[in-house]
């Protein structure tokens, strides 16, 4: 098949831009398994054709075809300041003219790690002491678990059912028949006894907890929980629900390891969400992991944590971690020059957008009689066709899911780029302007309609 080439699309020939985007697909089919390079991007619960991205800028993303979207995925939350921001852009430009990787530490990787343990505190709480730099939110989070692990001497690891915490194996597990059951590999390719390593209970559930360390206590290394839930939809903690999970992880000498890879840095200047979640409880988790903003939307992520549990890393302890782009120096300057940006004002201008467009979306959802809740933590937020915001992943599930499709479509023939799924969080920027915002509420009244009008699958 010859390789797609651009062309001119006239306002409203939307056979034009379908017919470029289904040559890219068709084309990535043959090549890319599923014709993508993460699951969620092949449209899988909504239909259709992925758009082909072919550039952004602030607000806005264009396709192959040239169509021009207000964007509300912010390539999943990295950005923060909105696309190819130009100090961000001229930092990795600068970066990349003294060289791409050198496999040699760098100034600039200590700049990032001592911004990040700075800006990590609350108060005179500072949870981050020491920082470990990777390339993906899903070694970081692997390597927090080896570490926790190493640094405990124990085996096994309780999760939460719903949360993700990236694909390696061990977190790839599904729920077994109870709450104290050892867990089933959750994917082909998992073996059972490395998903029987995981202990999968439902969320805001603190007597599943404690029944869990009950019955493994002596041989649970740690709890891993995400700040606030962002991958079955946004579903927040209970009050008080992830100090108590420190308090009986710590009781039982467990650690906590908490997972800020999408709300680190996105939802608060003092990038740690899951403390200024705590209703006034003061606790501290033993390590957290960082990912998207602190990489400025290229691959860089981080874990942290007091300096007696990372210095358990090698060289200087026994837990082996490595790579060989780790602290690589474009995604360096690019997580630098987004986080000297973040000032409050940035966070108070993202604030404003999302609750704005979080209470369109609520009121058009209204006005047509559609069953919903608008579910958030922080500037994150989503949609959950349900009653009220669930409260774990069994609940989430019970919601009239097979509405988003109509709704996903009406808002992405309006121009305006959603996750495409209902299980993923909304994403605004500080480049959210009044105008990219109003194309937004203009879109939501059809949307609705079109979710309302929706049928559920026989």
């Amino acid at each position: 098949m010859p390789r797609p080439t651009p062309r001119v699309v006239l306002p409203g020939r939307m056979d034009a831009m379908t017919d470029l985007n289904d040559q890219w697909f068709a084309r990535a089919k043959d090549v890319i398994p599923g014709g993508v390079n993460s699951p969620v991007r092949a449209y899988g619960s909504v239909g259709g054709t992925p758009r082909f991205v072919q550039s952004a800028a602030g607000p806005r993303i264009t396709d192959a075809a040239g169509r021009e979207y207000v964007d509300l995925v912010a390539s999943w939350g990295p950005a923060l300041l909105g696309h190819a921001h130009p100090e961000v852009v001229g930092a990795v430009q600068s970066a990349a003219s003294r060289g791409l990787s050198f496999g040699a530490p760098t100034g600039a990787e200590v700049e990032l790690a001592d911004l990040i343990a700075h800006r990590v505190q609350v108060g005179d709480l500072k949870p981050v002491e020491k920082v470990r730099l990777v390339s993906t939110g899903t070694e970081a989070t692997m390597t927090a678990i080896r570490l926790a692990r190493g640094a405990t001497g124990r085996d096994l690891l309780i999760k939460f059912a719903g949360h993700y915490h990236g694909h390696s194996d061990g977190l790839l597990a599904a729920a077994g028949s109870g709450v104290a059951t050892l867990a089933l590999p959750g994917s082909a390719g998992v073996p059972a006894p490395i998903a029987a390593q995981t202990l999968v209970l439902p969320y805001n559930d603190l007597d599943a907890v404690r029944e869990a360390f009950a019955v493994h206590g002596e041989n649970i290394a740690a709890v891993i929980v995400e700040a606030a839930a962002a991958n079955m939809g946004v579903v927040p903690p209970l009050p008080g629900f992830n100090a108590a999970l420190a308090d009986i992880a710590h009781s039982h000498g467990a650690l906590l390891i908490m997972d800020e890879v999408l709300t680190g840095f996105r939802v608060h200047p003092a990038g740690f969400w899951g403390l200024q979640a705590s209703h006034g409880e003061t606790y501290l988790p033993d390590i957290l992991t960082f990912g998207k903003v602190v990489g400025g939307g290229m691959p860089l992520a981080a874990l942290g944590g007091r300096a007696d549990v990372m210095d358990q890393l090698a060289p200087l302890g026994p837990v082996y971690q490595a790579g060989t782009l780790s602290g690589n120096p474009l995604s360096v300057a690019a997580g630098l020059a987004t986080l000297r940006l973040a000032t409050p004002e940035v966070y108070a201008a993202v604030d404003a957008a999302a609750a704005q467009v979080s209470h369109a979306l609520g009121a058009a959802l209204s006005a047509e009689g559609v069953v919903h809740a608008v579910p958030h933590a922080g500037s994150l937020f989503g949609v959950a066709f349900l009653p009220e915001v669930p409260r774990d992943y069994a609940m989430a599930l019970t919601q009239e899911s097979w509405r988003y499709a109509s709704f996903f479509h009406a808002m992405l023939d309006a121009g305006v780029s959603l996750p495409p799924s209902v299980f993923e969080a909304w994403f605004l920027t500080a480049a959210h302007d009044d105008v990219a915002l109003a194309r937004v509420l203009e879109a939501l009244p059809g949307a609705a309609r079109a979710a309302a009008a929706a049928v559920a699958p026989a």
